[in-house]
C-alpha cells in the first residue's frame, strides 16, 4: 500500500509526489489522461512534428517555488529569461517596451508607462490609490476587496477612465483571466502588487517544450523512490474508507493509503466525492468555482513574421487574442526557423461560435496589426486549441471561496492552483500547492517540514509600505483603508 495516493499529474500532484518521494515515502500517482502535465502539458504535432503546448505560458523570476522544483529536476537553465523588459506592448507606431527604470518598486515602471499614447498625467496620477492599496495589502485584507468588482474599485479609487480602457482592462484579461467587471478586486490588487512590488522582475518562457521541464523527470524521481504514476487511470469515486479515505478506479479496483490528495480542478473533484460530503464546506461551493475558457492557435510561417518573442495586444471590445510568442525565439535549438507563433484567446466565449479557419484568420490579422510581415507571409500549417478552463474564474467572491490545504475528511488533502495559497491561480501556485500538501502529509507521519516557499517581502518602497502595513496591524491596527 503506497503511503499516499495522487489524484492528477498536473503540476500541483507532480510537485507534491517529488517532495514526498524525495523524503522516502512510496506515493502512486493517478492521472486520467494519456499524459502528464495537465494544463501545462505539451506533445508533438503530428504534421510538423515541433513540441507545442496546451497553450503558450510564462514563468517570472518571482516564482520561487516552481523554479526550486525545476532546480531539482535539472531543468531550471530551459528557462529563456527576457531580463532586458518586462512586456512589449502592441501600440502604434509598434510595439512599446516596458521594463523596469532603476527608481524603486513600485515606481520602476512608470518612466515607461509615461510614453503610453494617449494617456495624460492626470491619467496616470489617478494610478496612485489601487498602486497604494496594492502595496500595502496584505491576507487579512482580501475579504472585504474581494466583495467588490475590479471596475467598480478603480471608479471609487478615482483611476480615470481613459487609464481602465487602457491599462487596467488589458490588465484583467491578461493576468487573472476574466474582464475587469468581474474580476476580484483582491485577486487583481494582488498580481499587481507583484508584479509592480520587485526590482527586477522579468518573463521567461521555456526553452522545450513546457511538459518537458519536469513531467517525465518527476516520473522518474516517483519510481526511482519506489512509487508508480500511471496514465490512463481515472478516478471514478474519492469514498470514506475506516480511517482514511480510499478512491474507486473506472475499473472498479479500491485503492487504499494513508493519505489521498486531490490534485484535480474543482468540477473534476466534485464529480468524484460523495453527495453528503458536499452538503458542507469547503466541498458545497465547489461548483461555484468557473472556468475561464480559452483558445490557442499554433500558426507555422514561412519566414519570420515577429519582431520580438513575445509581444501582448492591448485590450478592445473586439480583440480576440491577447499574447503572441514567436516559438522560433524561445525554443533552443530553433534558431533561424521561420516563425511559429502561439497565441492565447483569453475568456474564450466570444469564439465559442467560430470555426477553426474563421479563428486563424481573425489571429493573423490580429497579428499583421503590429508584424505587418505576417500579412505577406505564407501560412503553411495551424492548430486551434480549445481549452476549457485556464484557470479558475476569479470573479467576486472567488478568494473568499478558495479552500484551505486540509480539509474536514481525515487524510483527505486538497491541492492544485485554486487552493488558498496567497497566490493567483498560476504555475506558481499550483507547484506551491503541492508543497503544502506534502507538508500536510508529513506533518500527519510525525515528520513535519516547511516545503513551500511563500513570496518574499517586495522591494524598495513597496517593500517599506508592507512592513509597515505588517507592523501596524501586528500591534493592534485595524484593517488598512
Amino acid at each position: 500500500m503506497p503511503d499516499a495516493i495522487i489524484a492528477g499529474g498536473g503540476l500541483a500532484g507532480l510537485a507534491c509526489a517529488v517532495a514526498l518521494a524525495d523524503r522516502g515515502l512510496q506515493v502512486a500517482v493517478l492521472e486520467r489522461g494519456g499524459r502528464l502535465g495537465g494544463r501545462a502539458g505539451s506533445w508533438r504535432d503530428d504534421v510538423s512534428g515541433d513540441m507545442v503546448d496546451i497553450g503558450p505560458h510564462v514563468v517570472h523570476s518571482e516564482y520561487r517555488n516552481m523554479l526550486a522544483l525545476l532546480q531539482r529536476l535539472g531543468t531550471r537553465e530551459l528557462i529563456q529569461w527576457q531580463p532586458e523588459e518586462v512586456i512589449a506592448l502592441a501600440t502604434a507606431p509598434g510595439p512599446m517596451p516596458l521594463g523596469h527604470s532603476p527608481l524603486p518598486p513600485p515606481l520602476s515602471l512608470i518612466p515607461g508607462l509615461l510614453k503610453a499614447p494617449g494617456l495624460r498625467l492626470r491619467d496616470h496620477l489617478s494610478m496612485a490609490i489601487p498602486t497604494w492599496r496594492a502595496m500595502k495589502l496584505l491576507e487579512e485584507d482580501i475579504g472585504a476587496l474581494d466583495a467588490q468588482s475590479a471596475l467598480d474599485f478603480m471608479r471609487r479609487s478615482g483611476v480615470s477612465e481613459r487609464m481602465i480602457e487602457w491599462w487596467w482592462k488589458f490588465a484583467a484579461m491578461v493576468v487573472t483571466n476574466v474582464p475587469l467587471e468581474r474580476c476580484s478586486a483582491a485577486s487583481l490588487l494582488r498580481i499587481h502588487g507583484q508584479l509592480s512590488g520587485y526590482r527586477r522582475l522579468h518573463f521567461g518562457f521555456a526553452a522545450v517544450g513546457l511538459g518537458e521541464l519536469y513531467a517525465e523527470q518527476a516520473a522518474r524521481v516517483i519510481r526511482t523512490a519506489g512509487g508508480e504514476v500511471r496514465t490512463g487511470c481515472a478516478v471514478r469515486a474519492i469514498e470514506a474508507g475506516g480511517r482514511a479515505p480510499s478512491v474507486v478506479l473506472a475499473d472498479g479496483t479500491r485503492l487504499h493509503a494513508g493519505h489521498i490528495i486531490s490534485a484535480l480542478p474543482p468540477h473534476e473533484l466534485d464529480s468524484v466525492l460523495p453527495a453528503e460530503w458536499k452538503r458542507a464546506e469547503p466541498f458545497a461551493s465547489l461548483r461555484r468555482f468557473e472556468p475561464s475558457p480559452y483558445v490557442s492557435c499554433y500558426l507555422w510561417f514561412d519566414r519570420p513574421v515577429m519582431p520580438r518573442r513575445f509581444v501582448s495586444h492591448l485590450w478592445s471590445p473586439a480583440r480576440l487574442n491577447y499574447d503572441f510568442y514567436d516559438l522560433s525565439r524561445i525554443r533552443r535549438g530553433w534558431e533561424g526557423r521561420a516563425s511559429v507563433v502561439a497565441t492565447n484567446i483569453i475568456y474564450s466565449h466570444r469564439v465559442h461560435h467560430l470555426g477553426d479557419d474563421e479563428i486563424v484568420r481573425a489571429t493573423v490579422a490580429e497579428l499583421a496589426e503590429f508584424a505587418p510581415a505576417a500579412a505577406q507571409a505564407r501560412l503553411v500549417h495551424a492548430r486551434v486549441h480549445r481549452i476549457p478552463m485556464a484557470i479558475p474564474c476569479p470573479v467576486v467572491g472567488f478568494e473568499r471561496m478558495r479552500p484551505a490545504t486540509r480539509t474536514r475528511v481525515p487524510g483527505l488533502i486538497l491541492a492544485g492552483d485554486w487552493v488558498k495559497t496567497g497566490l493567483p491561480c498560476t504555475m506558481e501556485s499550483a507547484v506551491m500547492s503541492g508543497m503544502l500538501s506534502a507538508e500536510e502529509v508529513l506533518a500527519a507521519l510525525g515528520k513535519p517540514q516547511r516545503l513551500a516557499r511563500p513570496p518574499r517581502m517586495p522591494d524598495g518602497l513597496s517593500g517599506l509600505v508592507r512592513r509597515a502595513a505588517r507592523a501596524y496591524r501586528g500591534s493592534g491596527g485595524g484593517p488598512g483603508r
